[in-house]
């Protein structure tokens, strides 16, 4: 099976050089570590954290505002997790161990870590098969929690999303979706229980109308 590549940015850091430029890329930033703060919480503090994929570590300084936190950064590119650690100031990058890494195989043992952080990635796998495969991995590898966001139905771009896709295929123009997929709610929460996850919270990047939503999920 063949995924994605993490999909972070050009491999600067998120603290230092945010990917969103003007006011409402500024406010989406904060929102999305206002989010991160409060899935880490329902994820009880996580000690050891693996950032999986890492991509261009932008999430790496609220992970590691828990000072006895442990991050373990992952990506399948070694040139990626090179740019993101020589890009990090020196207090940060000495918090994090870098890790090569893809998420449908990860090179650890059963119950590794105390939790996966995966974040911005998921909506780039296609098929529930391919979901399974990856959600299994990660009821291996983490010992308690995982914390993944993607797209979902239910909301306001969701909604236009699909008028504006179904309107070119009327057009005979083809798929517009650049390999990001919205997964219905009902579904990816089954896909999840069927993963050995129950679900302990989530939160909507802005409820009712964007369509990133982030789960906290703990092996059942």
């Amino acid at each position: 099976m063949s995924l994605p590549p993490s999909h972070r940015g050009s491999g600067q850091l998120y603290a230092a050089a945010p990917p969103h430029s003007g006011l409402a890329g500024r406010l989406q930033q904060w929102r999305e570590a206002q989010l991160a703060r409060q899935c880490l919480d329902a994820a009880g503090e996580p000690g050891l954290v693996l950032d999986l994929p890492c991509g261009s570590g932008r999430f790496w300084p609220v992970l590691a505002e828990h000072a006895n936190r442990v991050i373990l950064a992952a990506d399948h590119d070694p040139d990626q997790l090179s740019l993101a650690m020589s890009g990090s100031p020196a207090a940060l990058s000495a918090r994090v161990a870098p890790l090569k890494a893809s998420a449908e195989a990860i090179s650890l043992g059963n119950n590794a870590v105390d939790c996966i952080f995966c974040m911005r990635w998921f909506h780039h796998v296609p098929s529930s098969a391919q979901r399974l495969s990856v959600l299994r991995e990660f009821h291996r590898v983490s010992r308690d929690t995982v914390i993944i966001s993607l797209w979902v139905d239910g909301n306001f771009r969701a909604w236009r999303r699909r008028r504006l896709e179904q309107r070119r295929l009327d057009a005979g123009q083809g798929s517009d979706r650049h390999n990001r997929f919205v997964v219905p709610r009902a579904q990816i929460e089954a896909e999840f229980r069927q993963a050995g996850f129950a679900i302990v919270d989530h939160h909507d990047l802005v409820p009712g109308y964007a369509m990133w939503r982030t789960y906290v999920l703990r092996k059942a």
